[in-house]
């Protein structure tokens, strides 16, 4: 049985995928996600050592990054 308080998130691959590149309307990102974290500076650097490159356009709450693929994603932080 599964937790109803657990995520769960799948992926496939998609041969013939376009690369986004945020925020061109010409490719635009197919989705979109918003990781809630604790500390920021070490999501940060979590994320950067698995392969995120920093995306200009950070907010007060949040700083956004794109995977190795370069699907654009948030890291949202309580301010």
């Amino acid at each position: 049985m599964i937790s109803d308080d657990r995520v769960r998130i799948a992926f496939q691959l998609a041969t013939d995928l376009r690369e986004p590149h945020w925020p061109d309307p010409e490719r635009p990102q197919q989705l979109h996600l918003d990781v809630m974290v604790d500390d920021i500076e070490s999501a940060t650097s979590q994320a950067i050592a698995l392969g995120a490159k920093r995306l200009p356009g950070d907010g007060a709450d949040f700083r956004v990054f794109e995977d190795p693929a370069g699907h654009p994603f948030c890291l949202v932080f309580e301010v």
